[in-house]
């Protein structure tokens, strides 16, 4: 059965306003003076593990390129960076829509999670809301970067509530649902810069693409992304596979990234070698033998620096921080690095 009030008031959501491990948000000052003290004439600027694209989003008076792996977050990046013209009054008025409705009704939602990482309530109006998305996109009223953007509210909106600790490697039991669903409204700005939003492997996308400035903050350790955020990620790809586990995981094979397996420091070797641009900067953080074997990093600065080396003069730059993590590590001097690398 479905239902709707009158109501009209909304929120408005930023692009920080996820959970995200790694999220470089709160380093944006330090990554953004690094850039603008040895960095000429930017004009293009590529995030090639974008994420989020926390750190996209402060070079946006640039022409932009991103990039992830994840499809959840190249649909984030194509909310908040694509160049395509949107309605912001419809967005609103979906918005307001989805938040007065009363749903309750059988779904994939509410087949596969209902009182896990949300309550049954809310897994019903998730996947109601989420299938009207699609219905309104193939049916043309909604374009590209509309679909985008209210598939953006949807997974910001889960993320607030989710039962978990900021990932999908579990979720706790027995516990109230105190938190419901309630979407707000991306404030995303036009723009006619032309930028690209790609979902790909980021050793092939380099291949293909050129840029002043290559930024890459690839994966430190074996934290898979794919596991942590599996949920998000099948809500936006929306192909309903079969899950399984106490987690409630679908298959995620195609999904793996070599950078947290064994195999990190050929294909970094792989990337670097690929990249056509007149800067490359690298995010690498200090947990080389820090955390436990899980959060150690797989490539080594020596590596880092024989590499970057290969392309041209580098240099070092560090800053100390608090990460977000899963909420298991207890690491107070985490450090940051910036390498730099001025091509030859």
């Amino acid at each position: 059965m479905v239902s709707s009030s009158h109501i009209t008031t909304y929120k408005t959501t930023a692009i920080n306003n996820r959970r995200y491990l790694g999220n470089k948000y709160k380093l944006l000052p330090f990554i953004t003076k690094v850039i603008a003290e040895n960095c000429a004439d930017i004009k293009v600027f590529a995030d090639i593990f974008s994420g989020t694209g926390a750190v996209t989003s402060a070079f946006l008076d640039r022409r932009v390129i991103t990039n992830d792996i994840l499809y959840s977050n190249y649909i984030c990046n194509l909310a908040w960076f694509s160049s395509e013209r949107f309605s912001k009054q419809k967005i609103i008025d979906y918005v307001t829509r989805y938040n007065s409705l009363y749903i309750n009704e059988d779904n994939y939602m509410t087949e596969n999670f209902a009182d896990t990482y949300f309550s049954e309530e809310d897994c019903s109006r998730i996947g109601y809301i989420r299938q009207n998305i699609e219905d309104e996109y193939c049916a043309g009223v909604l374009n590209e970067r509309e679909r985008a953007i209210l598939l953006t509210s949807l997974l910001y909106a889960m993320d607030k509530i989710a039962n978990t600790c900021g990932h999908y490697d579990a979720y706790r039991k027995g516990v109230e649902f105190d938190k419901h669903l309630e979407l707000s409204v991306p404030a995303p700005k036009h723009n006619r810069k032309k930028n690209l939003c790609f979902n790909e492997d980021a050793n092939e996308l380099v291949r293909h693409i050129k840029a002043d400035l290559v930024y890459i903050d690839p994966p430190y350790n074996s934290r898979q992304y794919c596991d942590a955020y599996h949920l998000i990620e099948n809500v936006a790809r929306w192909e309903k596979p079969a899950v399984s586990g106490v987690a409630r995981k679908p298959d995620r094979t195609a999904l793996k990234s070599d950078y947290c397996t064994q195999k990190a420091e050929a294909a970094f070797e792989d990337l670097i070698s690929h990249i056509t641009a007149r800067y490359i900067l690298l995010s690498y953080n200090n947990m080389a033998d820090k955390g436990n074997e899980r959060s150690n990093a797989k490539i080594s600065d020596d590596v880092i620096m024989s590499v970057l080396s290969e392309k041209g003069k580098v240099e070092v730059f560090s800053e100390s921080y608090k990460a977000f993590t899963t909420g298991k590590s207890n690491i107070d001097d985490n450090e940051e690095r910036l390498f730099l690398c001025k091509c030859d």
